[in-house]
């Protein structure tokens, strides 16, 4: 049911990108749409790791306890071995990237090694490699470029407005701007919900992937909302921001309302009526 809606929302999110790709430029802003959304698609289905991994300053590690961790899970569940990296950011939280299970990477801070024990982080890295495992990490990174390139159209179309263009048909400048407000508010919802919805899984899953133990990731949850609320991760892209397993941005009130994250205690309240699988 999570694979469904998620292909809904990525349909409905390319229905967006065409229809305001349509309203500035008529038949041929539609396919325009298509071409933009298609190149930035595939930069970031081959760069998405190495782009991300640069932006947070990331270093490869080939042993050490982070390394160690992520393999016991591989070995356990015969799952291919991502590259693992860190990141020299002192709040905790973790990441993975990467366009497919062969070419993917999991990355922690440096914060997340000192601040969980070794089975909260197992939990924390089983999360992570249940993305890798359902390809999460592609539909994430697709969601994001389509989201961008929304925001990038409507724009387009608040200028169109501005100057008074519109289609061939004849769009009127206030339908543009209904399209240019409307239009990113939308993107942003469809991103949350592939979003929350994906992490509702990825939860489950890397209970599985760490011996059947919800517990372990429910108690590493619960630090990581602490200290991410206490002091958020400074100079974080908010494009990437859904790629966190806990949100990097300081939230609260109204932000919680559209957030690309479900609630952490929502989340802990699954994992732990996990008694059985």
């Amino acid at each position: 049911m999570n694979t469904l809606r998620t292909v809904f929302f990525m349909t409905l999110l390319t229905l967006v990108l065409v229809g305001i790709g349509g309203a500035v430029g008529g038949s041929g802003g539609a396919f325009f749409a298509l071409i933009i959304a298609a190149a930035m698609n595939l930069g970031s289905y081959w760069f998405s790791d190495k782009i991300v991994i640069k932006m947070y300053k990331g270093k490869e590690v080939n042993s050490g306890l982070l390394y160690e961790v992520v393999q016991e899970i591989c070995q356990r569940n015969n799952l291919v071995m991502p590259k693992v990296y860190i990141l020299p950011q002192p709040t905790p939280n973790a990441f993975a990237t990467g366009r497919n299970p062969s070419h993917a990477v999991v990355a922690a801070t440096e914060g997340l090694m000192q601040t969980l024990s070794r089975e909260e982080l197992m939990g924390v890295m089983a999360h992570e490699m249940s993305h890798v495992k359902h390809r999460d990490i592609l539909i994430g990174s697709i969601a994001a470029t389509i989201a961008g390139a929304v925001s990038w159209m409507a724009h387009m179309a608040q200028w169109a407005a501005i100057f008074g263009g519109g289609d061939e048909e004849g769009n009127n400048p206030i339908a543009l701007f209904a399209m240019a407000i409307f239009a990113p508010i939308a993107a942003m919802l469809v991103q949350m919900a592939i979003s929350r919805s994906r992490e509702y899984e990825a939860d489950r899953g890397g209970a599985r992937l760490c011996g059947n133990n919800p517990h372990y990731l429910a108690s590493a949850l619960r630090k990581l909302e602490a200290a991410n609320q206490s002091s958020p991760m400074p100079k974080v892209n908010e494009a990437t921001a859904h790629m966190f397993i806990v949100n990097p941005l300081r939230g609260g009130g109204l932000k919680n309302l559209f957030s690309t994250h479900p609630p952490v205690e929502e989340r802990v309240r699954r994992l732990e009526s996990m008694t059985s699988f």
